[in-house]
């Protein structure tokens, strides 16, 4: 008998140990739930609950976004349990819209504690609606969402849950914060609630690296007991933005975004990827391809002062596959930009470069000059035209053309060149590969009838990539003079040019070489 219960001290004492160890471990094993059909049931943890787990554990800050009824808000409760029974002092302070719905994360480990083994269960102090303590110093608390909430606390776990729909969450988030400075986590969880929030901002910035928080992204198809019938019953039940919303965990499907969601979507899990260098003095510089030799780029960039809230942007784009291959959104003086333009763009085979040239621009434009970079974009003063033609060539005169140095953005070409980059992205003819760009594109909305940033964001890289196709499709005035621009090889492609033919052969058997009016033309750069 006496050997039976060393053996049992000795199991629990092994299972004790294997619990503190993996918080999945414990949870699979011990911890039981409230299921909304099967009542009390063992928390037997899908593939994707416990990869939530050692994020939970890998990471100090993270963001979920998540869809309804997947059994996240339970999983943080359990991962709180772990944390307070097997470590000393652990404060875990849980803030929600409202009382009541921080008190239900609180219950569910109050639940689940309860439920444990005896030898398993803390040695409770204090358990009342709000707070449950254990004597190993170690306690949870819920509190209502106020700007106070969670200041002068010193934190081992911050939980905001429904963080999207807390009102001045950036002011809890900046008070409570500063308690997790020394060592302590966060865990931001919601289920999205349109843009321009304090959630979408942090998950946003947790998707292109500009924050310290780990995007976790739990939608309904992670879920192995739901399918697409299960789906499509949830659209017939809510209707078709709301289920979008609730199940598919999307910001930005509201009908209001210049550039349609499905669409955003499509780029987001065709072309956008993790870029093969974050270079530059500040790392924003993002490289997905190198310079070829035998290739001809474009590159397009937005000037902005660098110290206030708008971002200095250029993309440099392949003009020939129409793709993007570097880009960068920072804040930097106008005078170093432009340094960084002539870098980029003589990297680039002395790329076409395209500065906007508002006032603050010209800055950037004037060290472009003074740097004697012979390949800059010229704009006729009347906006009648674009014309880089003579430019291209070396025979152009910028006295006799009435050019200026870079493009223009006024209320005659902005929507022009959006509407271009609209037309790319319907037909999904350009390759974005930036999780930055389609960041700002989210919240590129028609506010008033007219295509801007939502208030609080930046629209900076998609003006830079607007003009930047708008120029790639109009520089030579290929369609005024009745020449369509395709996005093929040229040398696959047939024109008609005030009456000349152009055949694969093109001139003196030179595919690229075509006649422009009175003068011959070389193409390669273009296509």
């Amino acid at each position: 008998m006496a050997g039976t219960a060393q053996q049992l001290r000795d199991k629990i004492k092994e299972e004790f140990k294997k619990c503190a160890i993996d918080p999945s471990y414990f949870l699979s094993k011990y911890s039981y739930i409230q299921h909304p059909i099967r009542g009390r049931v063992l928390f037997d943890l899908y593939h994707y609950q416990k990869d939530a787990l050692k994020d939970f554990e890998g990471h100090d800050y993270n963001i979920v976004l998540k869809g309804r009824q997947i059994g996240i808000s339970t999983l943080v409760a359990g991962y709180a349990l772990w944390l307070m029974l097997f470590h000393k002092d652990k404060n875990i302070l849980v803030i929600a819209t409202k009382q009541e719905t921080a008190k239900n994360l609180v219950t569910k480990v109050k639940f689940m504690h309860q439920n444990l083994p005896v030898w398993l269960r803390g040695n409770v102090i204090t358990d009342n609606k709000l707070s449950l303590q254990f004597s190993n110093g170690s306690q949870i608390k819920a509190v209502a969402s106020s700007p106070d909430a969670g200041r002068s606390e010193a934190l081992s776990l911050l939980i905001l849950d429904e963080a999207a729909f807390i009102d001045a969450a950036d002011i809890i988030w900046t008070a409570a914060s500063s308690t997790l400075s020394t060592g302590g986590k966060a865990i931001l969880l919601s289920t999205p609630n349109g843009v321009g929030n304090f959630f979408h901002k942090m998950w946003q910035q947790a998707e292109t690296k500009t924050n310290n928080f780990n995007p976790i992204l739990l939608d309904w198809k992670v879920h192995p007991e739901r399918d697409q019938a299960w789906r499509d019953r949830q659209t017939e039940l809510m209707g078709e933005l709301q289920a979008i919303q609730e199940h598919d965990a999307s910001f930005i499907f509201s009908g209001n975004t210049v550039i349609p969601a499905e669409i955003m979507e499509f780029y987001k899990k065709t072309y956008v990827q993790e870029p093969l260098e974050k270079t530059g003095f500040d790392g924003n510089l993002w490289i997905w391809e190198y310079p070829h030799p035998s290739k001809t780029y474009i590159v397009a960039a937005d000037v902005s002062r660098g110290d206030g809230e708008d971002y200095s942007t250029f993309h440099v784009i392949d003009v020939e596959t129409s793709t993007q291959v570097a880009e960068y959104k920072g804040k930097v003086e106008t005078k170093a930009f432009g340094n960084m333009l002539v870098s980029i763009a003589t990297q680039y085979n002395d790329a076409l470069l395209i500065p906007d040239n508002s006032s603050i621009g010209w800055n950037a434009i004037q060290q472009i000059i003074d740097r004697n970079y012979k390949n800059l974009f010229y704009m006729s003063k009347d906006l009648q035209y674009v014309d880089v033609e003579h430019q291209m060539t070396g025979k152009f005169y910028k006295e006799e053309r009435n050019m200026v140095p870079g493009f223009m953005i006024s209320q005659r070409t902005r929507p022009l060149i959006i509407a271009r980059l609209k037309e790319y992205m319907l037909e999904t003819s350009f390759t974005i590969r930036s999780s930055r760009m389609i960041a700002e594109l989210e919240t590129f909305i028609w506010k008033n009838g007219r295509p801007e940033a939502l208030s609080g964001y930046n629209d900076d890289l998609v003006l830079a990539l607007c003009i930047g196709l708008w120029v790639r499709d109009t520089a030579l005035r290929l369609r005024q003079e009745g020449i369509e621009l395709t996005k093929l090889a040229i040398d696959k492609a047939k024109y008609n040019v005030l009456g000349t033919v152009y055949t694969d052969k093109g001139i003196n058997n030179n595919p690229y070489e075509m006649q422009i009016g009175p003068e011959k033309e070389n193409l390669r750069w273009l296509l």
